[in-house]
C-alpha cells in the first residue's frame, strides 16, 4: 500500500485514558425492539456512537468516559426493560486518543448485521453457527494443515492487516459473502478442509458460519473476533501482520489496541467504491470535531 499522508494529530488532545470505546453485540430474540430502542436512547444520552436493534438482537459501538460506559453496561444487564435478555453479553473496551464518533444514533433495523439472506440468523433455531474457538485455541487451530483460514471482512480491511495464513475472499461488501461461500464450498469439501473464519468483533462470523454449516462444511469462528484476540493474546503479532481496521474515526489499531497513524486515504486507495467510502469517513470525522 502506497503511503499518502499521515493523519494529523487531533487539535485538542484528550487526557490519556479519558475516553474509551466499547464494542458489543448479542443475538437474542427481541419481541419489542421499539421499546428497546426507546430505552437505549435514554441510557445513551451522555455517550457517542451507534447501536442497531432488530428482532434478532443488538449490535453497538459506543464511546465515553469509563464511568459513563460502566453505567451503561450495568444498565444493559439489569434494566427491567430488557428482561435480562442481554445477560452474558461481552464488552470489548479500548482507550482512545481520537474521538471515535461525533454523535449518538440508536436505530431499529431488519438485521443487526446485514447479510441480506432471508432467515439466516443465530436466533433461528434451524440455523447452526460455527464452533466458537477461544483466542488461545485459535493459534493452534489455524496452524493445522487441513484448515482454511477465511477472513470474513471486506478486501480493504484484509489488505490493511490479517492473520498471516488467511485468504482474501476479495469481496467489496459483506452481502457478497454468501456467493463466495457457495462458489468455494464444493472444493473445500472435496479436499476435506475445515474452515476457520474471523472478523473484527465476531458478529459477521455468526451469520456467515451458518451459511457454511448448511453446506456441510465443518466451520469454526474466532470468539470475539480480532479485537478479542488482541485483547487476550500478549504476543498477537506472532500470528497477525499489519493493522486492524475499525469503522470509526480511529481508522486502525495495532495488536496492542493502540491507534495508528493510518489515514482513510491509505485504507480506501484503489477500492472500486473508495471515493464514496472516503467521503463518508470525512463526514464522520467532521461530525466529531
Amino acid at each position: 500500500m502506497t503511503p499518502i499522508t499521515r493523519r494529523p494529530e487531533p487539535t485538542a488532545q484528550l487526557d490519556p485514558g479519558a475516553l474509551f470505546h466499547i464494542a458489543f453485540y448479542k443475538f437474542v430474540e427481541l419481541n419489542d425492539p421499539d421499546a428497546v430502542v426507546a430505552r437505549l436512547r435514554e441510557l445513551t444520552r451522555h455517550l457517542l456512537g451507534s447501536i442497531l436493534v432488530a428482532t434478532e438482537g443488538i449490535n453497538g459501538v459506543l464511546a465515553g468516559t469509563a464511568a459513563a460506559l460502566d453505567a451503561f453496561q450495568q444498565a444493559l444487564l439489569i434494566d427491567p426493560c430488557f428482561d435480562h435478555r442481554f445477560a452474558g453479553i461481552v464488552f470489548k473496551r479500548s482507550a482512545c486518543i481520537t474521538k471515535p464518533f461525533g454523535r449518538i444514533k440508536v436505530h431499529k433495523k431488519n438485521e443487526i448485521v446485514a447479510l441480506g439472506v432471508n432467515g439466516v440468523s443465530p436466533v433461528n433455531t434451524s440455523n447452526h453457527t460455527g464452533t466458537n474457538v477461544s483466542p488461545q485455541e485459535w493459534r493452534r487451530l489455524i496452524a493445522e494443515d487441513d484448515v482454511v483460514v477465511l477472513d470474513n471482512r471486506n478486501s480493504f480491511e484484509y489488505r490493511l492487516g490479517k492473520f498471516k495464513s488467511a485468504i482474501d475472499p476479495q469481496v467489496a461488501n459483506f452481502r457478497d459473502f454468501p456467493q463466495y461461500i457457495a462458489d468455494h464450498a464444493p472444493a473445500w469439501q472435496a479436499a476435506g478442509k475445515r474452515v476457520a473464519m474471523y472478523c473484527t468483533g465476531g458478529i459477521r462470523c455468526e451469520k456467515t458460519s451458518a451459511c457454511l454449516h448448511d453446506l456441510g462444511i465443518e466451520v469454526y469462528q474466532l470468539d470475539g473476533g480480532i479485537l478479542n484476540y488482541f485483547q487476550s493474546i500478549p504476543d498477537a503479532e506472532r500470528d497477525w501482520e499489519g493493522e486492524c481496521f475499525v469503522f470509526d474515526n480511529r481508522i486502525a489499531l495495532d495488536t496492542r489496541l493502540q491507534e495508528t497513524d493510518t489515514t482513510p486515504e491509505q485504507v480506501y486507495e484503489d477500492e472500486p467504491d473508495g471515493e464514496w467510502r472516503l467521503q463518508r469517513a470525512r463526514r464522520l470525522d467532521a461530525a466529531a470535531d
